[in-house]
């Protein structure tokens, strides 16, 4: 090594092997089959090692036209969830060489304006969200990989589909007041057109249609706590039996559905259990606590960037769902006697 230097050059790698720097270049970049012999390539990739030779990202993404960043598209940032998940995915990233940069849809869902002058310019892959999949029409360019988070595999826009498994979530939640004796039901669900809200609603009826004498009732709602609360006064209010369980498409939903039965003289989980769905730091801030399905925010990301360094490297991204489960809390009980 140069007198000096404090980095290992590719020329010292190259003086080290005995080739020239075109080799060490091919080798190190894996392009050296069919132009460089085995015996040689292994050389430089053990002289490459001896010397804790590492290449100058910098200088080598300017000649490949690599910015090594990706863009994490979310709805607006009005919870810490997707906070996590860029935590995950950021982390992953800065271990490959990558940066993150977030970008969260101006309305929560819906359409947003180029970040960049030319993404396909800028940036080298794009993880989103399905909830703002609206957002990715502008920036995503037909060459981009992709890779959608909570979004349905049979339909994605993406090379690849990283998902929490919602379903058996709902199911823990159906399963637990069904145990507890409920049997007339209220789904508190999300007004939002998003695959991951819709395999609540199908992942609900389609466990409590297993339970004879059951009924369920849906009300829709803004994720909103004051949306919430109007949907939810609604619902309690109209004709026929009052249901016993309640259960909600996120926490804050869950906030503004205790509002609701507080205002209606009921009391959680005395007169009507209620059920969350994120874990979300408000759902021990609230009193009773609330039940809810935990979801590993951060493992969702690291699993998002993973699956985004693999598509654009030609491999597999690692299969199954991301497991969730049920955290039993203060907010729900045995139904009350009729």
């Amino acid at each position: 090594m140069a007198r000096g230097s404090t980095r290992p050059t590719s020329r010292d790698v190259a003086q080290a092997a005995g080739v020239s720097q075109a080799a060490v270049s091919l080798v190190l970049g894996d392009k050296w089959r069919g132009r460089v012999s085995e015996p040689t390539a292994q050389r430089v990739r053990d002289a490459a090692r001896r010397l804790g030779y590492r290449p100058n990202l910098a200088a080598r993404n300017l000649r490949l036209g690599r910015t090594r960043t990706v863009l994490l598209v979310v709805p607006a940032l009005t919870t810490e969830f997707f906070a996590e998940v860029y935590t995950g995915a950021a982390r992953v990233a800065a271990q490959h060489g990558f940066g993150v940069v977030l970008y969260p849809s101006p309305e929560g869902v819906g359409p947003a304006r180029d970040p960049f002058a030319s993404a396909q310019a800028a940036l080298d892959g794009v993880i989103a969200s399905s909830m703002a999949a609206d957002a990715l029409t502008a920036i995503r360019g037909d060459q981009l990989p992709l890779v959608m988070l909570d979004s349905d595999p049979e339909g994605s826009l993406g090379a690849a589909t990283v998902n929490l498994d919602i379903t058996d979530g709902i199911r823990q939640v159906a399963d637990h007041l069904l145990a507890l004796g409920h049997r007339r039901f209220l789904h508190l669900a999300a007004d939002v057109p998003s695959w991951t809200f819709e395999i609540r609603a199908r992942a609900l009826a389609a466990r409590l249609a297993d339970t004879p004498g059951t009924t369920l009732r849906t009300a829709r709602a803004p994720i909103s706590v004051d949306g919430a609360l109007a949907a939810t006064e609604t619902a309690l209010a109209a004709p026929g039996p009052r249901p016993t369980a309640l259960v909600c498409d996120d926490d804050k939903l869950a906030v503004g559905a205790y509002k609701a039965a507080r205002r209606a003289g009921l009391r959680v989980p005395d007169d009507l259990s209620v059920t969350g769905l994120d874990d979300l730091g408000l759902a021990t801030a609230i009193d009773p606590e609330l039940t809810t399905v935990r979801l590993d925010a951060e493992l969702f990301g690291e699993r998002g960037m993973r699956a985004l360094l693999a598509v654009m490297e030609g491999r597999t991204p690692e299969e199954g769902d991301i497991p969730v489960h049920l955290v039993v809390r203060g907010s729900t009980a045995p139904p009350p006697h009729d």
